[in-house]
């Protein structure tokens, strides 16, 4: 092999030590990443997915109160799916919910983000009054919206006497407690959607309407074929957030109804919490718990595939 010597040698060793050190800070910028990040990833292993672990673990066994337990397998799973008729109306009643509430939400959200795009004066006000809900407490949101559709002294029924109209009993009917929680629940988080398309409608440049305005198309065919899709990407980012906080709902069902009449507002996570802190059955609960997980994922997975049909990206 042949050697170098003299100018080579001296070209080559600068280059060798600009290397070594530039290696050097990499691998230290390296570590200081790891550095920063670690709060989060630790609080991620031991706050978030160790919990998941141990809850689906504790699926498969008979867990007490106590800390005893025994492994059971699937028999919990068998159990809610067989055994159960009230997890299958929890099911029912969990679907019902998010099908009211997810495409009312996003029908109203939509609406008032057209409504308050304008730059006009106090508009500001109106945007903030619709969006302040959002950050508000849902037990404080709920037991407001409570003493408002109770059945004597109700705000809504005090206002139907006015005109003559016996005011039926909101929170006690079969037939009506289920809308009226879809009621309050839209009224309180419309505002998280509505700000979402507010800035979506920002972005749209504004070429795409004069030229549709050259093109003498309505208000309405503006909207449908320009709008809509330009918008579509932050759509589907709000269906997917709606989709899932319907699924989680609890709340409010646990302040207004208390899972009642009966069983007709049992959700999912409310019958999670009567199994494990009423009736103490933690592996049952987990169980039904894994179940919830594993719809979320699905619909989400679904809306996933399907995305690619309606959700336009512009190039």
């Amino acid at each position: 092999m042949k050697q170098l010597s003299g100018a080579g040698a001296a070209e080559i060793a600068p280059k060798v030590s600009y290397n070594s050190k530039s290696s050097r800070l990499l691998q230290r910028e390296k570590w200081y990443g790891y550095l920063f990040i670690s709060p989060m990833v630790l609080g991620f292993l031991i706050f978030l997915l160790g919990p998941v672990i141990a809850a689906i673990a504790m699926s498969f066994t008979d867990r007490s109160l106590m800390g005893d337990y025994a492994f059971i397998g699937l028999d919990n799973y068998k159990r809610a799916f067989t055994n159960d008729p009230v997890f299958w109306e929890t099911v029912g009643n969990t679907l019902y919910f998010s099908a009211g509430l997810v495409p009312l939400n996003l029908m109203m959200a939509l609406g008032l983000a057209l409504l308050l795009q304008k730059s006009i004066p106090g508009i500001g006000f109106f945007r903030t009054a619709i969006f302040t809900p959002v950050v508000t407490s849902i037990v404080v949101w709920a037991i407001v919206f409570k003493y408002i559709f109770a059945t004597d002294a109700g705000l809504v029924n005090q206002i139907l006497s006015i005109f003559g109209i016996q005011g039926p009993q909101w929170l006690y009917s079969l037939e009506l407690t289920m809308p009226v929680v879809i009621i309050v629940s839209v009224l309180k988080n419309v505002g998280l959607n509505m700000v979402i398309f507010l800035a979506a409608l920002k972005d749209v440049p504004p070429m795409y309407y004069e030229a549709a305005k050259i093109d003498g198309a309505s208000r309405w065919l503006t909207f449908r074929k320009v709008t809509l899709p330009l918008i579509s990407p932050s759509v589907f980012l709000a269906l997917i957030l709606t989709l899932i906080g319907s699924l989680k709902v609890f709340g409010q069902i646990y302040v207004m109804t208390g899972g009642g009449p009966g069983t007709s507002t049992y959700v999912m996570v409310y019958y999670i919490y009567q199994q494990a802190f009423k009736l103490f059955q933690f592996g049952y609960a987990s169980a039904i718990a894994f179940i919830l997980f594993i719809l979320i994922f699905a619909l989400t997975l679904v809306q996933w595939t399907v995305r690619k049909r309606w959700v336009h990206h512009e190039q």
